[in-house]
C-alpha cells in the first residue's frame, strides 16, 4: 500500500517554516555569543584599540591588495612597521573575513606565546605547509606537536651541539669558492649551500655535495634537491599570503618538487630504518653502540618505526637548520661590509686562535662574535613576522584605550600578529639609534621579551644553539682568514621575505687576505 504525499503547498510551507526556525536560531545564537563577549570584554576591563583603515568593509580587498603592492616593492616589513607607528603597538585589521590584531607590545607576546598559550594555536599552518614539511613541530598543535617536541629535543643537546667537525670539513669547499683576488662574491649564495650540506650530514649522515658540485662544476643526473626545496618554500609563501583564497593557486611543479624533496630524505629514513632493526638485535645480543658516530636521523628512528613520522620531522627540521642559519649570516655579513671597524674588532677578537678552528668553549666565549650575531638578529631577525590564531575568547593585557595600557578583547578565530622585526625597532627598548646596527649596543642590553630571535615559550625554537654555534663557527673561521672585507651593493639592504628573512640582493662582497 502506497504512503500518502504531502501537497506541494504543504512541503513548501514546511520547507519555509524550517529555514525560518534556522534563521531565527542562528539570530538569537549569534545575539547570545556577541553578549557574552561584551559581558566577558567588560569583566576583563578591555577597552577598544585603533583600526587599520579599509575601504571594503566585507573582505578587505583592499588591505590585500595594499600588502600585495608593499610586497611587490619589497618593503612589507617596512610598511608594517610604519603601521605601528601610525596607529600604535597595537592595532586592528582584517584577513578577507577574518579579524587581526597586530601587535609589538612584548606584554602582549609574552601572553600568547607563554601565559596563555593553550588559548591559541597555529591556525592553518599545516594546511598551507603540510604538502611539503608534513605534521611535524613546526606544523602541529597539541598532542601532535608535544610528540614532536619529545622526538627532537634529545637531538639537540650539548654533546651534538658541541660537535664542530661537521662545521670545519666543509670550510675547504667554503674557502675554495671565495675569490681572494678582489672579485665580487655572493657569500648568500654559498651561506645557503653551506648551510644545506652542514644540515644534511648532521640530519642523515650524508650532505647533498651543494659546494663541492660547485667547485667541480661537474653536473650529474640526480634530481637537484636545493633547487626543489627552494621552490616548494616559494609555493609555500606564495599560498601563506593567498590565505582562504589558496585553493585558486594551483602550481604542478609544486607538487613535482615536494615529490623531489620526500624522495631524496625517504631513503634515507629506509636506511634508518635497516639500522634501527640491526640496534635492536645488537641490544638483544647484550652489544652496545659506544663508538658509533651519532646521526640526528637514526637518534629519531630508535624512538618511533613510523616512516611518515620520520620523513616529516626531518623535513621540518632541515627547514630550520638551513635557513634560519644562513639568513643569519647573509644578513649580518651585508653589514659587517658596510662596517669595517666592527670587522677589524672581529679580528682582534678571534687573532688568539693563530688560524686554527676554536673549541665549543673558545666559541662560546666570544663575546665579540656573539655582539654581532645578537644585533644582526634584531635588525633582521630571520622569522620577522609570526602569529597565532585565538581558540578560544581571551584577552591581551595591554593596547587598549586612548592610552594604550587597557586590557584588549581577542574573540575566538582572530588572528594574533606579532612583529619581531617592528618590536626589535622600538626607540624605548633599543635607544635612539634602534635602526643602525651598532653591536657594542648588547655590551650593557639585558633584553626580555622584547627580543624575539627564536620565537619564546613552550615553542621557543630547540635548535637555536645549534644554528649560532654554526653561525659563530663560520663567522670566526672567514675572521681568521680574510683581513678586508668590502662592501659590493653599494645600495642599502633590502628584504626578501620568504619562510625567512634574507638580502634581496645577496651578500656581494669582495675577501682579501
Amino acid at each position: 500500500m502506497a504512503l500518502p504525499t504531502l501537497p506541494d503547498t504543504a512541503r513548501g510551507s514546511i520547507a519555509l517554516y524550517t529555514g525560518a526556525v534556522l534563521l531565527l536560531f542562528y539570530f538569537v545564537t549569534s545575539l547570545h555569543r556577541r553578549w557574552s563577549q561584551y559581558r566577558f570584554a567588560k569583566e576583563h576591563g578591555c577597552k577598544p584599540i585603533p583600526a587599520f583603515p579599509i575601504y571594503d568593509p566585507f573582505f578587505a580587498l583592499d588591505r590585500l591588495f595594499f600588502m600585495v603592492k608593499a610586497a611587490k616593492a619589497r618593503k612589507v616589513l617596512e610598511t608594517n612597521a610604519l603601521r605601528y607607528t601610525q596607529l600604535g603597538d597595537t592595532f586592528r585589521a582584517q584577513r578577507i573575513t577574518t579579524p587581526v590584531i597586530m601587535t609589538r607590545e612584548p606584554q602582549n607576546v609574552k601572553t600568547i606565546l607563554s601565559l596563555k598559550f593553550h588559548d591559541y594555536s597555529l591556525g592553518d599552518r599545516l594546511k598551507v605547509f603540510g604538502p611539503l614539511l608534513g605534521q611535524g613541530i613546526f606544523t602541529s598543535d597539541g598532542e601532535d606537536w608535544s610528540r614532536s617536541r619529545h622526538m627532537i629535543r634529545p637531538n639537540f643537546v650539548k654533546d651534538q651541539v658541541a660537535h664542530l667537525d661537521i662545521f670545519e670539513e666543509l670550510m675547504d669547499d667554503l674557502f675554495a669558492l671565495i675569490p681572494t683576488d678582489g672579485s665580487t662574491v655572493d657569500l648568500q649564495d654559498l651561506f645557503f649551500g653551506y648551510t644545506i650540506d652542514s644540515a644534511t650530514e648532521f640530519l642523515f649522515g650524508h650532505n647533498v655535495r651543494s659546494l663541492k658540485k660547485r667547485r667541480s662544476g661537474v653536473v650529474d643526473n640526480e634530481p637537484d634537491f636545493p633547487k626543489a626545496f627552494n621552490y616548494s618554500l616559494d609555493n609555500i609563501v606564495m599560498n601563506s599570503r593567498l590565505g582562504a583564497l589558496m585553493f585558486l593557486h594551483r602550481d604542478s611543479k609544486a607538487v613535482e618538487a615536494n615529490r623531489i624533496c620526500h624522495d631524496m630524505v625517504g631513503q634515507f629514513v629506509d636506511k634508518a630504518m635497516r639500522v634501527r632493526e640491526k640496534y635492536d638485535e645488537e641490544k638483544a645480543a647484550g652489544e652496545t653502540e659506544e663508538g658509533r658516530r651519532y646521526l640526528f636521523l637514526n637518534g629519531l628512528a630508535q624512538q618511533t618505526g613510523d616512516r611518515t613520522r620520520i620523513r616529516d620531522e626531518l623535513m621540518n627540521v632541515l627547514l630550520a637548520g638551513r635557513d634560519t642559519t644562513a639568513s643569519l649570516l647573509s644578513n649580518m655579513f651585508f653589514m659587517l661590509a658596510k662596517h669595517p671597524e666592527v670587522w677589524a674588532k672581529l679580528q682582534e677578537e678571534v687573532a688568539f686562535l693563530e688560524g686554527r678552528g676554536p673549541t665549543y668553549e673558545e666559541l662560546r666565549n666570544l663575546k665579540y662574535v656573539k655582539f654581532c650575531l645578537n644585533e644582526s638578529l634584531r635588525l633582521h631577525p630571520v622569522v620577522p613576522l609570526n602569529s597565532r590564531t585565538a581558540i578560544k575568547d581571551t584577552v591581551l593585557p595591554v593596547g587598549g584605550g586612548a592610552d594604550g595600557r587597557s586590557p584588549v578583547f581577542v574573540p575566538k578565530g582572530t588572528i594574533v600578529g606579532y612583529s619581531p622585526w617592528a618590536m626589535h625597532r622600538r626607540k624605548d627598548y633599543f635607544g635612539p639609534d634602534a635602526e643602525e646596527f651598532r653591536p657594542d649596543r648588547w655590551a650593557d642590553l639585558r633584553p626580555g621579551w622584547e627580543y624575539l630571535p627564536f620565537n619564546g615559550g613552550p615553542r621557543i625554537c630547540v635548535g637555536q644553539q645549534y644554528a649560532l654555534t654554526e653561525a659563530a663557527y663560520v663567522t670566526t673561521r672567514l675572521a681568521q682568514r680574510y683581513s678586508v672585507l668590502e662592501g659590493r651593493d653599494p645600495g642599502p639592504w633590502e628584504e626578501s621575505l620568504t619562510l625567512t628573512l634574507s638580502s634581496y640582493n645577496g651578500t656581494k662582497v669582495s675577501l682579501r687576505h
